[in-house]
């Protein structure tokens, strides 16, 4: 397949997420970069979240992997030892597994552009352990749950 500029891919602005989730990743743009070429043993985001905007609720993942290499801005990691500023050409990884819930948010006032790389698992459990909720992805397909079990329903 031909190369192409990820600019004239369109951006995804919505979130999975039950409603009351959905405010934090307000201002978060996110471009499939990895589905332009059919790739399907890892996804590769291009993620631009502008000022007060989240990447997600603090998660983590019990069969994917994830890697963010920092392209443009100052962006807050909120791991569970706190918080840390990464800057432009900083990267981290999170280890499917690992029980340390990771978020990033813009606390700055201008616009950050970040490389979201992970896994691709048609299976998987994602731990929020801030919130009241769990997600489950079974065959590719995303349910969440509250943590007692019981589904949201929206």
């Amino acid at each position: 397949m031909k190369a192409i500029l990820a600019s004239i891919i369109q951006s995804r602005t919505t979130s999975l997420y039950p409603s009351e989730f959905k405010p934090a990743c307000e201002g978060r743009e996110k471009k499939a970069l990895g589905n332009q070429f059919n790739l399907n043993q890892f996804g590769v985001n291009l993620v631009k979240l502008l000022p007060g905007a989240a990447s997600s609720q603090r998660h983590y993942h019990l069969q994917e992997d994830e890697f963010i290499y920092v392209l443009s801005g100052n962006i807050t990691l909120v791991i569970n030892e706190g918080e840390e500023i990464l800057s432009p050409g900083m990267c981290c990884g999170f280890k499917a597994g690992d029980p340390n819930g990771h978020q990033l948010i813009n606390k700055t006032a201008e616009p950050v552009e970040y490389l979201e790389i992970g896994t691709r698992s048609l299976n998987d459990e994602i731990i929020y352990p801030d919130i009241d909720l769990q997600a489950f992805k079974e065959n590719g397909n995303a349910r969440f749950t509250h943590k007692d079990g019981t589904p949201y329903t929206e």
